[in-house]
């Protein structure tokens, strides 16, 4: 994960698309010889401009350093072969497919997939299901589905709740999701809730088709053969904003129970104290403790919790606050912030526009967008050749035992795509790979025939138009290209710099003996923080404190069943702790009295350790990101002693003009 986003950092520099205007085909500079445009360099400034935090690099020149080197790395790559390295052409391959899907589209179907996932976001459905697991590629499973149609047969007659339970019991090993049900890989899952999107396309479709109490037919997705049994039908909650205060299940502090501690801290918002304080300073969740414990907005089924969502979309006005509950994290307390229903329809089209392209209804924008490409590329049916075709065809087909004839002419032309042939013998070999589905039916050859020409017409079609997508689409190419790049760049740095400096363990610790003084510890203590809402009793705990008190007598003597008037936390701390302010001193003893995150705090400290130098296991975090910039600046000195740059002094004038105007 760490690489990853690290590789998204590095696709800042080529990504987005941005059409220069005045000097689109003039070259900005070589490396040995190969030309970089000025329109990509002006391109990629003009889209990171307010990404860059850097402010020195918002300079021309020193962004055109920094993309000299991207180009230098890219040069590095293909040298190296990793553009031939078989993981990179499967993964690139990958993501070229499936982004050339979200860019073949018909607008028409578009349209309407996204008012119908529009219409369906206004609903959430409640649901389980059985699944019968199916390769994607297998096309022999009649007997799959036949064995789930007895099943839903028995479901109908006994109950599924039954069957449902007896195929998580009787058919399941211990410590296991999967179940073997007369030799099928099956699962029966309870979904709870979800909406438009939450699954694949045809799953919801028939999940939002189902009556409520009804178990569907079997039906097919990539995942297999289901049968759904929707539970319940309700108005969608629409979207909620919350702060929460979580004490997580898992403590460094063996002593700590994360139910007392919560109840503690219920304790304190009840008699007064700000919930936003509390979740600053005691929250686990430290990526909203900083936010006063504020998360970003959800929707009924986005979170992994549902017995989060329950309590969250429980709270009806603005400001209340729930009793602690307990989820698989630990446990919260919740404090409704705002609550909407959902957006209006033309507020939200582009984003539905995307999601629909990126989900699995682009299977059918595939099927509209066929006949646009037909007449895009002016295809003309070949009516002899289907009938010949037709001709052909005799009952061996139906036994899958069919070949073509010896004197079969295969090299003559079936249809034209653009500018590409497509021979007989393409079409009679896809032919003779088809008939296995045909298998022991009855069919008129004319039918096999017609079937099998759409669909060899539409994957033709399709695969004409995405090979030369990258040709007839420029923002298609662009984004292709940042990809193509940035994914070479990922594999160059991972090879080069980060595991290179992550395995040298002797370099590392040479880096570190020669930089020791970079890594300190700062002032610590050993300390127990006291916070209370009102002055009065944080000044008692001082006294008790100062009487050589310890916490759990101060505890037992302040706090009572229905009053938390005093909580503590205790480890070694820095200045940089939620309970400490920036400028605390630390001295030995109990400190004087002190307000923070609109609390009062007092602490005794116990011990001091002062400034010092950290171990080589302690800083390894730190020396390892040192040492691979260490390594990347020398390796770029390299790069720049390896590739001759030349840069065109005249059209970086005009570059910079172009920008600066």
């Amino acid at each position: 994960m760490k690489l990853k986003l690290k590789f998204l950092v590095l696709s800042l520099f080529v990504s987005g698309f941005v059409s220069a205007q005045t000097t689109s085909d003039d070259v900005l500079f070589t490396v040995d010889g190969d030309p970089v445009k000025a329109s990509e360099f002006i391109r990629v400034y003009n889209k990171n401009l307010d990404l860059v935090k850097d402010e020195s690099q918002k300079d021309v020149d020193e962004y055109l350093k920094l993309f000299v080197n991207y180009q230098l790395k890219i040069k590095e790559a293909k040298r190296l072969g990793l553009d031939d390295n078989a993981q990179y052409k499967r993964e690139f391959g990958n993501y070229k497919k499936q982004l050339t899907k979200n860019f073949l589209t018909d607008n028409k179907v578009t349209d309407a997939l996204v008012k119908e996932a529009y219409e369906r976001m206004s609903y959430d459905i409640k649901a389980s299901h059985i699944l019968f697991r199916v390769e994607e590629a297998e096309r022999d499973t009649l007997k799959v589905y036949n064995d789930l149609l007895a099943l839903r047969e028995r479901a109908l007659k006994d109950g599924f709740e039954t069957v449902f339970n007896e195929l998580n019991t009787k058919y399941k090993a211990p410590g296991s999701r999967e179940i073997n049900y007369k030799g099928h890989e099956t699962y029966a899952e309870e979904l709870g809730y979800f909406s438009a999107f939450k699954m694949v396309y045809n799953f919801e479709t028939v999940a939002y088709n189902t009556k409520v109490g009804d178990i569907s037919m079997p039906f097919r997705t990539r995942f297999g053969y289901h049968i759904v049994m929707v539970e319940d039908k309700r108005p969608s909650r629409g979207e909620v904003t919350v702060e929460h205060i979580m004490v997580s299940k898992v403590q460094k502090d063996d002593s700590l129970d994360p139910e007392v501690r919560i109840n503690e801290l219920y304790k304190k918002i009840m008699q007064g104290e700000s919930f936003e304080a509390v979740a600053k300073q005691f929250s686990d969740d430290k990526s909203s403790a900083a936010k006063g414990g504020l998360l970003p907005s959800f929707k009924g089924g986005q979170l992994s919790s549902s017995e989060f969502e329950e309590v969250a979309f429980g709270l009806t006005e603005n400001g209340q606050i729930s009793e602690p509950f307990k989820t698989e994290f630990g446990w919260h307390i919740v404090k409704l912030i705002d609550k909407k229903g959902n957006p209006e329809f033309d507020t939200i089209k582009l984003e539905l526009e995307q999601r629909v392209k990126r989900d699995s209804r682009s299977a059918i924008i595939n099927t509209a967008l066929t006949n646009n490409l037909k007449q895009r590329y002016n295809v003309k049916d070949n009516q002899e050749a289907l009938t010949y075709f037709e001709g052909l065809i005799n009952p061996d087909y139906f036994q899958n035992g069919w070949a073509l004839p010896a004197d079969f002419t295969k090299d003559k032309t079936f249809i034209t795509i653009g500018k590409q042939d497509y021979t007989y013998g393409e079409f009679g070999d896809y032919l003779v790979s088809s008939q296995r589905k045909y298998f022991g039916k009855q069919l008129a050859n004319a039918e096999v025939v017609a079937a099998e020409y759409a669909a060899f017409l539409e994957a033709k079609l399709i695969d004409y138009r995405e090979r030369n997508l990258e040709f007839e689409d420029e923002e298609f190419a662009f984004i292709l290209g940042e990809y193509r790049d940035g994914l070479l760049l990922f594999d160059l740095m991972e090879k080069e710099v980060w595991n290179t400096a992550s395995k040298d363990t002797v370099g590392l610790k040479n880096y570190y003996e020669s930089h020791k003084a970079d890594y300190v510890w700062p002032v610590r203590a050993d300390a127990v923080v006291a916070s209370a809402a009102k002055k009065r009793d944080i000044s008692k705990v001082e006294d008790l404190l100062e009487e050589h008190k310890s916490v759990e007598e101060i505890s037992a003597k302040l706090n009572t069943e229905s009053e938390q008037k005093v909580i503590f936390t205790k480890g070694i701390m820095d200045t940089t702790h939620q309970a400490l302010p920036e400028d605390f001193e630390f001295k030995k003893g109990v400190s004087s009295i002190y307000k923070f995150n609109d609390s009062y705090h007092v602490a005794l400290v116990e011990e001091v350790y002062p400034k010092g130098p950290k171990t080589f296991e302690e800083a390894r975090g730190s020396v390892v990101s040192d040492y691979q910039n260490y390594i990347e600046e020398n390796w770029l000195n390299t790069l720049h002693e390896r590739y001759n740059v030349e840069i065109d002094q005249e059209v970086l004038a005009k570059v910079k003009s172009q920008i600066l105007n």
